[in-house]
């Protein structure tokens, strides 16, 4: 069944990924709406995975003051090249990140960093792995894995600066 470029285009608004990346996962997916983005958020964690080796020496620090003036959060975010490191995309994935730890109050960013006997749910102390609060059906590891898809670049979350 051919897809049309209607499909294609409602794919590629809802994911962000390119036209042809769009085109091959509904082809793949029957032309299943749902199915093509599993497969190209399958596809995106591939890409992050394959990335994650590559240097990354731009990027930026922001900042988020919470509306009460009481909260506030110095978020550094890293990219390969200064050309994604000034493209509204990350500057607001950077800030979406910034609400989470706001919002979330991580201690730690990966896994990897708990102290062994830690007694509390990966889920709830690693900014990577805890539900996003504006959408709970994704992590915050997701969005960052989807913007690597998006970018091309490798993405890490190297430090919180300031909560």
């Amino acid at each position: 069944m051919p897809v049309s470029a209607t499909d294609v285009r409602e794919l590629r608004e809802l994911t962000g990924a390119g036209m042809l990346d769009c085109k091959k996962a509904l082809d793949e997916a029957g032309g299943d709406l749902e199915k093509a983005k599993l497969i190209l958020r399958k596809k995106g964690i591939d890409v992050a995975a394959k990335r994650a080796e590559r240097s990354t020496a731009e990027g930026l620090v922001i900042s988020y003051i919470h509306h009460n003036n009481r909260l506030g959060v110095l978020l550094e975010i890293n990219c390969e090249s200064d050309f994604v490191a000034r493209t509204d995309d990350f500057r607001e994935l950077a800030q979406k990140i910034a609400r989470q730890v706001a919002g979330a109050n991580p201690l730690y960013i990966t896994p990897e960093e708990i102290p062994e006997g830690h007694t509390e749910d990966p889920k709830a102390v690693c900014l990577l792995l805890q539900p996003y609060i504006q959408d709970e059906s994704v992590t915050t590891g997701d969005l960052i894995t989807e913007a690597i898809s998006k970018t091309g670049e490798n993405l890490p979350m190297t430090r919180e600066v300031l909560r």
